[in-house]
């Protein structure tokens, strides 16, 4: 059997490093689901089943792993806007972004924990907004353009709602996990200037007794 080269350990030694790096971002956004920002690099590394000092090769720090997770985070909300740019139908592309917005907040409590967290540096913040808000302005403008989004709607009302609806999921997900697309649904027909019909609500409203169940356990 021939001996692996220089070339190829490097290679290999890339690849395993890439992994270790995908694999602990992952067991942090369900760590973070599950516990909250409060939990540590040691607990991660049980998490993600590697040793301690595998994580901090990595990541220097807790602040430089949830930094990784953030531009994770804004990375995918972008790719979601500029796939709807290419939708022909300004509208549509305006619903696809903001359906994927909520529901990635809403079905990923991690990244959620982490998008929303108020111990972001400022300048991390500043610079996700220079990366998005271009991009929901022109979702709106194209959509405000083909006289499908309200005249007075501003691109800043946008991610504003979508954290809106997102503590809608958090705080219902237990009970009903699906109910945020109802109120989706809602705020879409508030935006929308003209429809023939309201839009079918595609989750159920809650029961007396589940509402119930939620004010209890806040």
């Amino acid at each position: 059997m021939s001996a692996t080269s220089p070339i190829e350990g490097e290679r290999r030694l890339r690849r395993d490093a890439a992994r270790n790096r995908r694999l602990i971002l992952d067991a942090a956004r369900e760590a973070f689901a599950a516990r909250g920002l409060h939990v540590t690099l040691d607990e991660i590394a049980r998490w993600a089943g590697v040793g301690v000092g595998t994580v901090y090769r990595r990541f220097a720090d807790k602040e430089s792993l949830i930094d990784a997770l953030f531009e994770d985070g804004i990375g995918e909300v972008v790719a979601l806007a500029e796939d709807a740019l290419d939708y022909e139908d300004s509208w549509a592309g305006f619903v696809h972004w903001f359906e994927g917005f909520v529901a990635m907040q809403a079905q990923d409590r991690g990244l959620k924990e982490v998008l929303l967290s108020s111990r972001g540096s400022q300048q991390r913040i500043a610079a996700a907004s220079e990366r998005l808000l271009p991009l929901i302005s022109r979702l709106v403008k194209r959509a405000q353009d083909a006289g499908e989004l309200r005249a007075d709607v501003r691109p800043t009302d946008i991610p504003l709602m979508g954290r809106m609806l997102a503590g809608i999921a958090d705080i219902t997900a237990d009970v009903s996990p699906e109910l945020f697309r109802r109120y989706v649904a809602i705020a879409l027909d508030g935006l929308r200037v003209s429809r023939d019909a309201p839009s079918r609500l595609p989750a159920r409203a809650l029961k007396l007794e589940q509402l119930e169940a939620i004010r209890r356990a806040q």
